[in-house]
């Protein structure tokens, strides 16, 4: 196993100029006013580049970290059945939390109702595209696309479950090798620590990644993209930060923490989603962050990428609020069991949407298809602002993955409460890349 190398006190702090969430902010706010200002500018395709660029670097070691970090994890696990348990638990919290989040859409959109009176004229060719992504991504092949033609390609297009398939039966398979896979699981383990230093060095490009990723979004779509559909982009950042606040905090508080502590520890992270509008682009940061708060490595291996397919929080609630939002604006009145069908049917659709941007897009397209065709055309209404709103949805879905493994470390019994009092204390550097030491 593996343990936290003694981080730097956090009294022992860099200059302000050097923390990377303060770079990052200062990124975000120069992105918005260039954006605002000089459109032409900010939506340059070298502008853009920055942003796009940057989710690249990043997506280039989610399969390497996430390979050798499930593997790492099973193979120094002596019970077979662990992986198992922790797998059936992940589940179980996964489907709990996702039904109060699509309850909670359900609930707010019913509440406030903001798009009746709305005069839309939808454009049915505006979202075509979507429409046919949704079409495609059937439940059965969905479960079939779990399973990689081949591991090397796998690995090379970054498809998370199918990596995570593979880890996880490599993993088992050198377990059971027993002392004869000690060199290589030490080797695995090396290479982990070597691909987590890539991650320290392209995370210093994070604030130009963010500037250019807002820069162009501000520029192309502007506050004018809001116009009268700014209530639902209130409503829902209220939703989410509701959910946030009382469904996560009170799993916080029932774990024995504070969620805005927790906010607090990983803001760095949360800062570089809200730039990048994909919530993949902290993963790998995110799962180093929650092992050195004193999570299982195992669990955080497992649920964590896990998570980004099955636990996209943010994603629930836009898909309940935004389908009430689009039948209200065409006048179409929902029945009760219609909008029980929404609730089953989310549950199924928003199911392997990773974090990139445009994937909540997708699993609307396929929810609103199911309930009622009718309704697809309407998607055009809420287009204008998806960009606006899959910055929450991201930030939402990132949340709740690093609640997720909290509270299924803790479930495992295997939560270490000083390191994480410690860690959400600021006692001990949440930035410190030091590389841990093997026992």
């Amino acid at each position: 196993m593996t343990t936290i190398a003694t981080a730097a006190p956090a009294g022992a702090s860099r200059p302000w100029y050097k923390v990377l969430y303060v770079q990052v902010l200062i990124a975000i706010l120069i992105g918005v006013v260039v954006g605002w200002l000089w459109p032409p500018l900010a939506t340059n395709d070298w502008i853009k580049a920055l942003g796009d660029g940057f989710i690249k670097l990043i997506k280039m070691v989610i399969a390497p970290i996430i390979f050798c970090t499930v593997v790492s994890g099973i193979a120094h696990i002596q019970d077979a059945k662990k992986v198992g348990r922790v797998g059936v638990k992940a589940l179980v919290y996964f489907e709990i939390v996702s039904t109060a989040a699509l309850l909670l859409g359900l609930l707010t959109g019913n509440l406030f109702q903001i798009g009746r009176g709305l005069s839309a004229k939808p454009d049915a060719a505006a979202v075509a595209n979507y429409v046919k992504q949704a079409e495609a991504s059937k439940s059965v092949d969905f479960i079939l696309n779990i399973i990689p033609d081949s591991v090397v390609g796998a690995l090379a297009r970054g498809d998370i479950l199918q990596v995570l398939l593979f880890a996880i039966l490599f993993g088992f398979s050198l377990m059971a090798m027993g002392k004869r896979g000690e060199r290589l699981r030490g080797m695995i383990d090396d290479l982990a620590q070597a691909v987590f230093g890539v991650i320290a060095i392209v995370m210093k490009a994070a604030p130009v990644g963010a500037f250019g990723a807002m820069a162009f979004t501000i520029g192309k779509f502007g506050p004018a993209a809001l116009g009268n559909l700014i209530g639902l982009v209130a409503l829902f950042y209220a939703t989410a930060a509701l959910f946030i606040i009382l469904v996560l905090g009170l799993i916080a508080r029932f774990i024995g923490f504070s969620i805005f502590k927790f906010i607090a520890y990983i803001k760095d992270e949360l800062l570089i989603v809200l730039g990048t509008s994909s919530s993949e682009s902290a993963l790998p940061q995110l799962m180093e962050k929650l092992e050195r708060l004193g999570c299982s490595k195992p669990v955080v291996g497992l649920v964590v990428p896990t998570g980004y397919s099955f636990n996209l929080d943010g994603t629930n609630i836009y898909m309940t609020l935004a389908t009430l939002f689009i039948a209200q604006a065409l006048g179409i009145e929902l029945t009760f069991s219609q909008q029980v069908t929404i609730l089953v049917v989310a549950m199924l659709t928003s199911k392997g949407a990773s974090g990139v941007t445009g994937a909540g897009f997708i699993t609307l397209a396929a929810t609103l298809s199911v309930v009622n065709p009718v309704l697809v055309p309407g998607m055009a209404i809420v287009f204008s602002i998806d960009k606006f709103m899959s910055e929450v949805r991201a930030l939402t879905n990132i949340a709740g993955n690093g609640i997720a493994a909290v509270f299924v470390s803790w479930w495992e019994g295997e939560l270490n409460y000083a390191t994480l009092h410690a860690g959400l204390n600021r006692e001990i550097d949440p930035n410190n890349v030091e590389p841990r030491n093997k026992t």
